[in-house]
């Protein structure tokens, strides 16, 4: 598929899964302990939000978050399903890079310093809605997700994660050594994880067949697997339209999701 086309494509993905809802958003530019700024994008239903998720995207991590709002990039799967979430009464955080990096490039995604930058957000998040906080990374972003979940600990500490798309197998990205995430220490995690994937995903870091490996990390009783058939795969096999970006399936992933964390103990 020629870029333009995948670009189209991706166009007419997001017109159709973005419902027009009551909602208020908020740009965040919060201090880390390390000296830093953490931008991210607050977006909040009408209401009291059961819950707050962090959404952490993949790749490079970079969303472009303007100061009024609006995203550079938005094509990543939690992303543009992002009204969806609030559509089932949560608020979200969409977590952008810090002010020190315009991509999350090398090994940064499992650093203590990336952790602490994502526990700003979470802490943020507890204060202002006095509500669970979940972290929720696809891609890449479950190693963010996971090494954040692993390292922090008190209010910075999410009370969950949600793991879609995940990194399973070794490969590098530029400098990257892009550890699977069942090497990241997940075997310490205490608090509900859940594990979502599409059973065609064909993303070379990404293969369905070592979910088994690492499930048998996870906290037994605390967490689940979902796995996923169908939808559309639309251009290159990593990329957001692809079965590894649940193309075509959104709501059905993102309702499955939110029913699992309400059941979630």
């Amino acid at each position: 598929m020629k870029r333009r086309d995948w670009l189209a494509a991706l166009a007419l993905a997001l017109g159709g899964i973005v419902p027009a809802i009551a909602q208020t958003s908020q740009v965040l530019d919060l201090p880390t302990p390390r000296g830093v700024q953490q931008r991210g994008l607050a977006i909040r239903p009408e209401g009291e939000p059961e819950r707050v998720l962090l959404l952490l995207t993949g790749g490079g991590g970079a969303l472009g978050i303007f100061d009024n709002g609006s995203l550079r990039h938005d094509g990543n799967f939690l992303i543009r399903s992002r009204s969806l979430f609030v559509q089932q009464g949560q608020a979200v955080v969409l977590v952008d890079t810090p002010s020190d990096r315009r991509e999350l490039r090398g090994d940064f995604r499992e650093s203590e310093e990336h952790a602490q930058d994502l526990g700003a957000v979470v802490a943020w998040a507890r204060r202002t809605f006095a509500r669970p906080v979940w972290i929720v990374g696809t891609s890449r972003g479950t190693q963010s997700a996971a090494n954040a979940a692993v390292r922090l600990a008190g209010d910075a500490a999410p009370d969950g994660v949600v793991l879609t798309s995940t990194i399973l197998g070794s490969s590098r990205f530029g400098t990257s050594t892009a550890r699977p995430v069942q090497e990241m220490g997940v075997e310490k995690l205490r608090m509900p994880v859940l594990v979502m994937h599409h059973a065609q995903d064909a993303c070379q870091v990404c293969p369905p067949q070592r979910l088994p490996e690492l499930m048998a990390k996870l906290p037994a009783g605390r967490s689940a697997l979902r796995t996923y058939e169908g939808g559309r795969s639309q251009g290159p096999l990593c990329e957001p339209l692809a079965y590894h970006g649940f193309n075509g399936i959104e709501d059905r992933v993102v309702a499955d999701m939110v029913a699992w964390m309400r059941e979630a103990k």
